[in-house]
């Protein structure tokens, strides 16, 4: 065990909370971009960190460079973070002149450290104190001193390297824009920008947006695979994105956290011998609409249990809202079995068992899990395949069934054969 703490030295969690922050990052900046342009567009991981695109063109309006440290400390005028970022702009800015006439695009330098007030990277924030020319003046002293980091060594000679001209139109285009939250401390900024207020579920609601978004950035990052492969993604997606979710998580809704996706053959096939999927076979229902109401039983289930888990409903709420199914249920089948008779044929009491369930699930879509809220019908529905699955174990008045004999056909048969 002794050993374990030492292996530290060559972890690669500072490296990996970089690339994170330069994810939530993008996230960040696009949320509050959204609220004055919606068509603005963003990428990653082209021509920089992070890259704000004309919509129409897909010129870039703006490169960011992300820089995370987690150690405080002033931001060095002849550090790493600094010159590579001033390599990587005048790259990129080769590229987009090959390929474009392209304006100068905004260069933006965001570091979690603080640029000390006597550098000229103080004098290259945004504001009133700004001062490009003495930064220029300030970095061609820097750059041209032979006894710098060795480090950086290149990068100073290709910023050197430029016409006056250049480095002066390239130094107007740096903002640096220092002291910006640590990873840790992004999710109260993201909240903001996105116009999560606080609430029980604004935790919810962030984690949604921010687990679209890190899809959203495979796309981004993805070079190989058409199919996922994404240009960019602009601001009115990520609109249209936090509005679904602010309406999901708002007032008394209970949070939809599941997805509902096609079973696979195996995960229907781990149903088989269970009472849900024999009460449908009993009404002879075909194989896809099994399956159908296989999904909607599977994921309300876990969006029960994670609305228990998290405490967003209590278990004697959750016990009503299966007794006011049941009550839905029991309407229906007293309605529909009326006319049932002891010598009715097969087929039809197959095909009535059809319509008990088809009548049941249209009500129970339409009940809410709490009152004076909304809720996903499939919730509902799939509830209600929870009761019949126990309508052999289940109290009298909790048991569910489609087939007019279901409760002789729920029996164990050592118990029919003996009567």
């Amino acid at each position: 065990m002794g050993n374990v703490a030492q292996a530290g030295s060559h972890s690669a969690a500072g490296q990996m909370t970089g690339y994170l922050y330069q994810c939530e990052l993008a996230l960040l900046e696009l949320a509050r971009r959204s609220w004055e342009d919606a068509s603005c567009a963003v990428r990653m991981e082209v021509l920089d960190d992070i890259e704000f695109l004309d919509p129409d063109s897909y010129t870039p309006l703006e490169l960011i460079q992300s820089k995370h440290r987690e150690a405080a400390g002033p931001l060095s005028e002849a550090g790493k973070d600094l010159w590579r970022s001033v390599a990587s702009w005048i790259d990129a800015l080769e590229a987009i002149a090959a390929s474009s006439s392209a304006a100068m695009p905004l260069l933006r330098l965001v570091s979690t450290q603080v640029a000390p007030a006597d550098t000229f990277l103080s004098m290259l924030r945004s504001g009133a104190d700004r001062d490009t020319r003495a930064a220029l003046a300030r970095m061609e002293k820097i750059a041209g001193d032979e006894n710098g980091a060795d480090g950086t060594a290149k990068d100073r000679e290709l910023f050197m390297a430029l016409t006056p001209s250049q480095r002066h139109q390239l130094v107007d285009a740096i903002t640096v824009d220092d002291g910006a939250p640590v990873m840790s401390d992004l999710n109260p900024s993201l909240a903001k920008e996105l116009g999560i207020t606080p609430s029980d579920h604004a935790q919810a609601a962030l984690d949604d947006i921010k687990g679209w978004w890190y899809g959203m950035a495979v796309g981004l990052l993805d070079r190989k695979n058409p199919q996922r492969k994404r240009p960019a993604v602009s601001a009115q997606e990520l609109m249209c994105r936090r509005d679904e979710v602010l309406d999901r998580y708002a007032g008394k809704n209970l949070p939809i956290t599941e997805t509902l996706r096609n079973l696979t053959q195996a995960e229907i096939a781990g149903y088989e011998d269970q009472l849900v999927v024999n009460q449908m076979r009993w009404i002879s229902l075909p194989d896809p609409e099994i399956a159908m109401h296989l999904r909607e039983y599977h994921y309300a289930r876990a969006q029960r249990s994670e609305w228990l888990r998290t405490f967003k409903i209590t278990p004697e709420r959750l016990g009503e809202y299966e007794q006011e199914l049941h009550d839905e249920w029991e309407h229906v089948f007293r309605r529909r079995t009326r006319r049932f008779h002891g010598d009715m044929p097969a087929p039809e009491r197959e095909s009535l068992g059809q319509a008990v369930l088809d009548d049941t699930m249209d009500r129970a879509a339409d009940r809410p899990a709490r009152p004076g809220s909304i809720t996903a019908p499939w919730i509902g529905r799939g509830t209600m395949h929870s009761l019949a699955d126990q309508a052999d174990t289940a109290v009298p008045d909790r048991a569910v069934g489609w087939h007019p004999d279901y409760k002789d056909l729920c029996k164990p048969r050592e118990e029919t054969q003996d009567q």
